[in-house]
């Protein structure tokens, strides 16, 4: 539908959606756990992988099946959607988040729901069904909506004895069905809310995610699953970022390959993928080797990876907790960000040495210093404009 702009009250709105927005990550991060998907866990397809490898119950007709939520953002209705997170949040027994009273909230997530604008070709047009995209409350809607649809297909699920994993729009299901009652199913469920359109796929080899699952003779394989469009291209190891940076990418490369790899052979040849995919981006190969190696020193592995002990090292680092980042006490948090370049290697040591020199006695230490870095401007932030001017 195109409409005029309607500039007047929008900066306001906008501030005040930063309240909203904070409110909004709080009630996601709890219904997120609520509906199976751990936010504790680095991917979702981590968590599958773990319950795939602890799955014993599995034959050669097990059936495997992934689903998607067509258009899941821009086809729930948006009074629907406010009446999903108004539910939400009674069935989590909230009455405020973040300081946000429920009640502000619903009307606050109203206004945004109903007042989402784009311009395309000099035109205004004004969104009137579903929520924008990349908006945290248009997820956290969407979550909340699908959370009170798959009740019932989850408890169908447990009650077969099934696995049932879902990540936003994404849905994975593991259960000794025959394929042709499993498609049944899954048109029943097409019948539940005529906002979800699932589009399943059913085979006994599935990709869900960067996970991927083949039933072989009644034996769930997961490797890592690639997509065609796949180019192994990432930060370079001369770019001008924090070293830090850099040793992340080796070092969670690796974990991911042992997490989803459920044959030493499939990790093994995945190692070497990941090994010449950093070294056409000029990570040294000792760099290399030194990142692998801190995976195995993270959870106390003292012997390099084996067929004969790989299935025990890999449950291990399954099993392994993990650690959850306490929150940022903000009131007694200074943040301090520096553009990063080759020259400023050092200034953060040298920060918290000057720091802990002249302010270890002051009443200014109870104040943490948290260090971050802006990069400088490269060719694409110089020459691209992503808004008007």
């Amino acid at each position: 539908m195109k409409a005029t702009p309607v500039y007047g009250g929008w900066i306001r709105a906008d501030y005040e959606l930063q309240k909203i927005d904070q409110a909004c990550t709080k009630i996601n991060d709890i219904q997120i756990h609520l509906a199976t998907y751990w936010s504790q866990i680095p991917t979702a397809a981590a968590v599958v992988a773990a319950a795939v490898a602890s799955i014993n119950t599995t034959t050669n007709k097990t059936s495997l099946c992934t689903i998607d939520a067509v258009d899941l953002y821009t086809m729930i209705p948006q009074l629907k959607g406010i009446l999903a997170l108004e539910k939400m949040l009674d069935h989590l027994q909230l009455k405020q988040v973040g300081g946000l009273h429920t009640e502000t909230i619903i009307r606050l997530a109203k206004f945004v729901m109903e007042n989402n604008y784009f311009k395309y070709k000099d035109e205004y047009y004004h969104q009137v069904r579903g929520g924008a995209m990349g908006s945290p409350l248009t997820l956290t809607i969407a979550n909340c909506y699908m959370f009170f649809f798959e009740q019932s297909i989850i408890r169908q699920i447990n009650n077969s004895h099934g696995l049932y994993f879902r990540y936003i729009d994404d849905i994975i299901i593991i259960i000794n069905w025959p394929n042709r009652h499993l498609q049944k199913q899954v048109d029943r469920w097409n019948t539940y809310d005529e906002n979800i359109q699932l589009s399943d796929t059913i085979s006994n080899c599935i990709n869900f995610l960067d996970l991927h699952i083949e039933n072989k003779d009644g034996q769930l394989i997961t490797n890592v699953f690639t997509k065609p469009s796949y180019q192994p291209y990432f930060l370079p190891f001369n770019s001008i970022h924090p070293l830090h940076m850099k040793a992340n990418i080796p070092f969670t490369m690796l974990l991911r390959a042992i997490r989803y790899c459920s044959t030493f052979q499939a990790y093994l040849q995945e190692r070497d993928h990941q090994r010449m995919a950093l070294l056409l981006n000029q990570y040294p190969i000792n760099f290399i080797d030194q990142q692998f190696n801190r995976v195995l020193v993270k959870f106390n592995i003292l012997q390099p990876l084996t067929s004969t002990n790989y299935d025990t090292i890999r449950l291990q680092i399954i099993d392994s907790p993990i650690k959850i980042k306490e929150p940022i006490n903000h009131g007694r948090t200074m943040f301090v960000h520096f553009t990063y370049c080759s020259s400023m290697k050092s200034f953060p040591q040298k920060f918290h040495q000057l720091w802990n020199k002249y302010f270890s006695e002051s009443p200014i230490n109870d104040i943490t210093p948290m260090l971050g870095t802006r990069n400088a401007d490269n060719l694409q932030q110089r020459l691209v404009h992503t808004r008007d001017s």
